[in-house]
């Protein structure tokens, strides 16, 4: 019978017997107490910001979710019907317009804006100052930026800066003026017709000298060129022109006679008067310093005078910025004036981090700088652009502050958006808090997406 070894003895050839772990009494792996404390550790460090999370945006969403399934009042389950009211009606639609607007317009024109501008920034020696000068109105709140920016639309030349240098801009190129308190004085053969003109009785021919008299027009409105018209008013005409003076018949500080050009009384500079025949314009001419007109290359015949209607119409005061065609585009002017520079210097960032040995490469191998721009430039800095347009699409599906100060009372409806329509129908006036909270998670659908690409990006960049 074969011998047996002895039980601590290895048989040869094969292993050791392996002496059971010794727990210490203590009832685990060390490695795997050390995983669960330091687990517990974290656990303990991120709970704060998890309670915060939770009270702040988890329990807010979930919330408002629920809510947006009840009525006004909150007391009556009416399931979607919130979310059907949300289509029908025409504030809604307007809002979910101009937010689109917003989101096609906006995202592109400051990712544009900035990538231009950071390019060309770094041709210039003062690219530190332009970058700081541009970035500034991130310093801004957009309570202050929308305050800035609704005077500066101000209908008023007197008070918007951008009506001032469109009123400046087209009075240098129209020299015409018009006087909307005008009016011919009774019975100084003038008539007002249906489309706002004035005109005399057709019983002038060519060689008549006539004196043209109006009222109405306040000593401040005449221009400073204006010349005393008592001179022209004694010129006479020759064979082929109507002649005379166009005046203003009201004498400072009193007397003077009616129906004629005394001597303090000055000309009205500017004014277009025409010389009809059978409803045909046959001659025009504009009134000089002192109010003076000439008529020229006029046939026999009778002729009346006519001093068309927008010598009395309003005086040219600019655009119409905050109008209900132009107040979405103006208050993402605005906007853009906030934003461009936060876009010019992340893009900036990227730029500079750019491999230059392949920009050197293409400048060598004899392309142009647009060709660099657009094939080399641009595509390297593709994740950069990415990254400032999602979240400028984040960014602006948000924006409440600037379209609820810039726009006046009477046109907010036409620039309303959909996170002011959510303000509008739960506490500025609808009350009702259950639409509300369908249109807030309208909003939320609409910046997940844009959110989880988002994430994504980060995430393949730190890969």
């Amino acid at each position: 019978m074969p011998a047996t070894a002895p039980p601590d003895t290895a048989v040869p050839g094969t292993a050791a017997p392996v002496p059971p772990a010794t727990t210490g009494g203590t009832g685990g792996d060390p490695r795997r107490r050390a995983t669960r404390r330091r687990r517990l550790i974290a656990g303990l460090f991120l709970l704060p910001a998890l309670l915060l999370l939770g009270a702040l945006v988890a329990y807010p969403i979930l919330f408002t979710v629920g809510r947006s399934f009840f009525d006004a009042g909150g007391t009556r389950f009416v399931g979607g019907e919130n979310y059907a009211e949300m289509f029908r009606d025409p504030a809604t639609l307007t809002a979910i317009r101009n937010s689109t607007i917003w989101v096609v317009v906006a995202p592109v024109l400051l990712t544009g804006l900035g990538l231009v501008l950071a390019v060309l920034t770094e041709k210039i020696r003062w690219a530190t100052a332009f970058k700081l000068l541009m970035f500034m109105p991130m310093a801004i709140s957009f309570l202050a930026a929308g305050i800035i920016f609704r005077v500066v639309y101000e209908q008023d030349p007197e008070r918007g800066v951008l009506n001032a240098v469109a009123v400046g801009v087209h009075d240098s190129f129209d020299q015409g003026a018009s006087f909307p308190t005008a009016r011919p004085r009774p019975g100084q053969g003038l008539t007002k017709q249906q489309d706002g003109s004035y005109r005399t009785a057709p019983n002038l021919g060519p060689g008549s000298t006539t004196a043209l008299g109006l009222v109405g027009v306040p000593p401040k409105d005449l221009p400073k060129k204006a010349k005393p018209a008592k001179g022209a008013a004694s010129a006479k005409a020759s064979g082929s022109e109507l002649r005379g003076v166009l005046y203003v018949d009201f004498t400072p500080g009193g007397g003077g006679k009616p129906g004629r050009v005394d001597p303090a009384e000055r000309g009205l500079p500017g004014m277009t008067v025409e010389a009809v025949r059978d409803g045909t314009v046959a001659a025009k001419a504009t009134t000089a310093a002192d109010g003076s007109y000439r008529l020229t290359g006029l046939r026999p015949g009778s002729y009346a005078l006519r001093l068309p209607a927008a010598n009395f119409a309003e005086p040219y005061q600019g655009v119409a910025w905050l109008g209900p065609a132009l107040v979405t585009p103006a208050i993402i002017g605005a906007y853009l004036w906030i934003w461009t520079g936060f876009a010019m210097v992340l893009i900036g960032a990227g730029l500079a981090a750019l491999p230059r040995e392949v920009l050197e490469a293409a400048r060598m191998d004899g392309a142009s700088e647009g060709q660099i721009f657009r094939r080399i430039t641009v595509p390297l800095l593709a994740p950069v652009l990415t990254v400032v347009f999602v979240t400028m699409v984040i960014n602006v599906m948000k924006v409440f502050d600037l379209v609820y100060i810039i726009a006046p009372g009477p046109v907010q409806q036409e620039a309303n958006v959909l996170a002011m329509q959510m303000w509008l129908v739960s506490f500025g006036g609808g009350n009702n808090q259950g639409l509300g909270s369908a249109l807030g998670v309208l909003l939320l659908l609409l910046v997940v997406p844009a959110m989880v690409f988002n994430i994504r990006r980060f995430r393949r960049s730190q890969k």
